[in-house]
């Protein structure tokens, strides 16, 4: 009859079948977008605060500015350790007057007070925030771990420069400090190897030696 479906029982049934295949591929390769979107969220979110500032992240600089500007801004350095970690860790200047693309060094003392060797790694950020666009280093002991031994103390250098580009900012043209600072955690340290056990060729001659 010409108001009835001309599709058979059987064909209704495998495109309803082939519509839920579709269907189901879609949500999983959906959950398998998202969670690939939770495993990128971290190095995404640290590459986006490294190339906007963003928090107070501060640039990498593979050398010198090559520009010097004749204005001078003050920076102010500043360190920190967390609860728990038994170390003396400061600046060796509080302050430096620096012009605007000039490279310069300074450095943090820190000593462990412990009995035991100790790893930490140092986080670090600037003030005002949107200074970390155009605060420039070039070396800095934040980028790896570091294993101070029982009493060991040590100066740990930063090479930096602060970018002329800065004069071009409306909120920071007229600012006249920038603040450095980092603050140590503790790290899990790491373990020792084990041995490796000897091969069958060596457990042999050794007992062919007794």
């Amino acid at each position: 009859m010409s108001g009835e479906s001309s599709e058979r029982p059987g064909t209704l049934t495998a495109k309803t079948a082939r519509r839920g295949r579709i269907i189901a591929v879609a949500c999983a390769a959906f959950a398998f977008g998202m969670v690939g979107a939770a495993y990128a969220s971290v190095p995404l979110y640290e590459l986006f605060c490294q190339v906007t500032g963003y928090g107070g992240t501060t640039q990498r600089a593979e050398g010198e500015s090559g520009r010097l500007v004749d204005h001078s801004i003050v920076v102010r350095f500043d360190g920190n350790v967390t609860p728990g970690l038994p170390w003396r860790f400061g600046p060796n200047e509080r302050e430096i007057s620096v012009k605007l693309g000039e490279t310069r060094q300074t450095s943090f003392h820190v000593r462990n007070d412990s009995d035991r060797p100790v790893t930490a790694q140092a986080t670090y950020n600037v003030t005002p925030d949107a200074a970390g666009l155009y605060f420039n280093k070039i070396a800095c002991f934040c980028f790896d771990n570091q294993t101070l031994q029982p009493g060991e103390e040590m100066d740990m250098p930063v090479v930096f420069f602060v970018d002329p580009d800065i004069l071009e900012s409306e909120e920071l043209r007229n600012g006249r400090a920038i603040t450095l600072s980092y603050t140590f955690f503790p790290q899990e340290s790491v373990s020792e190897p084990v041995a490796t056990a000897p091969d069958k060729g060596e457990t042999d001659a050794a007992t062919d030696n007794l």
